[in-house]
């Protein structure tokens, strides 16, 4: 049997983000492992029938001794469980596991699904986590989720072009995701921002775009979901998020692990992030009808055609952020319901979850035949 290991830095992330390609190649007749640090997903995965095997990983900061204690540890195990193919994602994952697949002459298929503050800064740490991507990656399928992503790695001769392709993202299963008939519509107009809560996914800009709204309106509420992230150099503190609530700013929600459910109770999701490799959250928002204000910005304009499905702001700009969010104010309930339709079609249309497994199957047939 043929077996194919699966890596990311989260067993949570495998399990709420790649179950369904898995569960497809598992009926192909391949034989999934899955590699990751342990939490409470790490068990779900062995209950789906897939092999488990934890590595730890530091997915908070850069330790050279910590990183070349990650290679040995992917060498090891990949070594041990002798894979046909190895599907790798995030960016650890992505740079120390292909520099030890590659000591072993294994087929990788990396997906670079947001380049984080790699491409935002220019300080060393940004130009060492470049150097090492271009190492690693040299020999690997490379798939990205938006096009100026992978301009970026192509200009600045991190892959070659014929490594790359373009991927929707991870795909939604919209036979999941749907939009839920005759709900009561809230008493607010609500909107809610979806991230963690780091400066690089706009929270800065929410929280002033939302300043300026409630001077003007009273009857409009806005929500917050999502964890803090300690340990991240853009982290917002403890103490200003609770600022924020005690202000009567926002309704913060906190963690969440059924975000369909939360999505499904508000009007309008917004995302004024800096950069995404393509946000789940507005593909999520979309394939649940829901019109959306984010950003012009690489994987969040994506999903987004202005005036049809949501509107786009100016990146870094709270003011614009504000305007955006006042034009869905002005609209009508019967417009917002036809954005939401439209964002639905849209997810159906062109990220649908089945696009891409069958870019993942082709891939790997690929590999099989040696024509990558």
């Amino acid at each position: 049997m043929k077996t194919i290991i699966i890596t990311i830095n989260t067993s949570w992330n495998i399990f709420n983000f790649r179950v369904g390609l898995l569960k497809t190649l598992q009926k192909k007749g391949y034989k999934i492992v899955c590699v990751a640090p342990l939490d409470d997903y790490s068990k779900k995965l062995e209950e789906l029938g897939f092999e488990y095997y934890e590595i730890k990983m530091n997915n908070k900061g850069t330790n050279p001794i910590e990183d070349i204690k990650l290679i040995r540890d992917y060498y090891a195990l990949y070594k041990k469980i002798n894979p046909d193919v190895i599907l790798q994602y995030t960016i650890k994952p992505n740079i120390y596991g292909s520099i030890a697949a590659r000591l072993l002459d294994k087929n990788v298929i990396s997906n670079i699904s947001g380049l984080g503050t790699v491409f935002l800064n220019d300080n060393f740490s940004s130009k060492v986590a470049r150097w090492l991507y271009k190492v690693s990656l040299v020999k690997n399928k490379v798939f990205f989720q938006n096009t100026e992503d992978k301009n970026l790695f192509v200009q600045n001769n991190l892959v070659k072009e014929y490594q790359t392709d373009l991927l929707p993202g991870s795909g939604i299963n919209t036979d999941i995701y749907k939009a839920v008939e005759n709900i009561v519509p809230n008493e607010k107009l609500t909107f809610m921002m979806i991230a963690r809560l780091v400066r690089d996914k706009g929270i800065g800009e929410y929280i002033e775009a939302i300043k300026i709204i409630k001077q003007k309106y009273k009857n409009i509420e806005f929500k917050l979901l999502g964890s803090l992230y300690s340990g991240n150099p853009t982290a917002v503190s403890e103490t200003e998020l609770q600022s924020w609530i005690e202000e009567g700013l926002i309704n913060y929600l906190g963690h969440s692990d059924d975000v369909m459910s939360e999505i499904l109770k508000v009007d309008c999701v917004v995302l004024p992030s800096y950069r995404e490799g393509l946000s789940r959250v507005l593909l999520e928002a979309a394939a649940l009808a829901k019109p959306i204000v984010t950003t012009d910005a690489p994987g969040c304009k994506d999903v987004v055609d202005d005036g049809v499905n949501g509107f786009l702001s100016k990146v870094k700009d709270a003011k614009d952020l504000a305007l955006q969010i006042e034009k869905m104010i002005h609209i009508s309930l019967d417009d917002r319901k036809l954005m939401g339709k439209k964002s639905r079609e849209k997810v159906i249309k062109e990220f649908d979850e089945q696009i891409v497994i069958n870019k993942y199957l082709q891939c790997i047939d690929n590999l099989y035949n040696k024509t990558l």
